[in-house]
């Protein structure tokens, strides 16, 4: 243990995230700001002796260790977004009403119907022994999927806290099965039996008010997969006091994402009457490559009426044709919300 490792535990895991205005500041987001939402303590291992047990219906179970990951396989780069699955919790909270939660290529005979599970055995979590999700098997299996094991992050090894010395990658699906410090992959027949994949992460239906009433939709609600087409107003931040310039003009700045697969982001309009008339943003060419799993970051010129109480909407489209809407369902662990943002300020005439 050295004297720069911070303990976090099963009562007090790691868990924060950075001001939206912080964020939008780059493109590529430095490791030392990005969000961390844990559900248990940080393990800390070696590179040197950690590996990632293969097991499960696969013709050859494998153990491989990191420099075999390194070393013995192609190397594969993509440029994603990782999002939280209570991304804009907090929104819905305000907007709609309480939901629980803190605020914010194997061979196989046949992959039809199988799942690949990930799972972290190293530390105990909140509400099981082990941390584990899993996704369809198809979706790791396609070649346009772009779903990794990654031993770093721009360009330097994984952090600590974000699953060094490997974790999962699966670009356009909740963050929430990106298992970091993955030491096992089983593919089976079925779903992760963890916790985390069985009664958290869905969306319930609105009849599901509180934990007695949501027992029976545990069981029949499908686990989330891809995050829903969404973007955030960074700049002004929320009920900031604005100075508009000589001619009544205000800077707004957010980012936006697509959703799932259907990237990438193609359009993004702002209102700040109601959403009665709304303007083209425009959006950054940074990461102009394969942007299909990225966010976009954009900027507008916008002349708000001066006074208090004033909004700011946004809302964004993307290649597969989804568009936000004005409100999505409200859940009870305010999971996937993406309604048109409204960032409230009040804005002054410059003398």
């Amino acid at each position: 243990m050295t004297s720069t490792q911070v303990e976090y535990s099963v009562d007090k895991p790691l868990n924060r995230e950075p001001p939206a205005k912080q964020l939008v500041a780059s493109f590529l987001t430095p490791a030392d700001i990005s969000y961390d939402r844990n559900h248990g303590p940080i393990p800390h291992l070696s590179a040197d002796s950690h590996k990632v047990h293969i097991d499960g219906l696969v013709s050859t179970p494998l153990s491989l260790s990191i420099q075999q990951l390194a070393n013995e396989f192609p190397q594969h780069e993509v440029v994603c977004a990782l999002e939280c699955a209570g991304n804009r919790r907090h929104t819905m909270r305000t907007m709609l009403k309480e939901v629980q939660g803190i605020d914010w290529g194997m061979r196989l005979e046949d992959e039809k119907g199988l799942h690949v599970e990930f799972s972290c055995y190293q530390v105990k979590c909140q509400e099981d022994e082990w941390f584990g999700a899993s996704v369809p098997l198809e979706r790791c299996l396609r070649e346009d999927g772009d779903a990794i094991l990654a031993l770093q992050v721009n360009d330097a090894p994984l952090p600590v806290n974000h699953g060094y010395p490997v974790r999962v990658i699966l670009p356009g699906i909740v963050g929430a099965r990106w298992v970091k410090w993955l030491d096992r992959i089983t593919v089976s027949d079925h779903e992760s039996p963890n916790f985390y994949q069985q009664h958290d992460y869905k969306v319930l239906p609105p009849s599901a008010v509180d934990q007695e009433s949501a027992q029976p939709f545990w069981a029949q609600t499908p686990p989330m997969s891809d995050m829903p087409i969404n973007s955030v107003v960074a700049v002004p931040e929320d009920n900031a006091t604005v100075a508009l310039s000589s001619s009544g003009v205000m800077e707004v700045k957010g980012y936006a994402v697509p959703h799932g697969a259907d990237g990438p982001v193609t359009r993004v309009q702002v209102s700040v009457d109601g959403g009665r008339t709304w303007i083209d943003a425009k959006i950054d060419e940074a990461g102009q490559g394969n942007r299909r799993w990225c966010w976009v970051l954009w900027t507008a010129a916008v002349c708000p009426e001066v006074g208090t109480g004033r909004e700011v909407l946004s809302r964004a489209f993307d290649a597969g044709g989804n568009v936000q809407v004005e409100h999505s369902q409200w859940n009870l662990r305010g999971v996937g919300y993406n309604g048109v943002r409204a960032q409230s300020f009040m804005a002054r005439q410059t003398l």
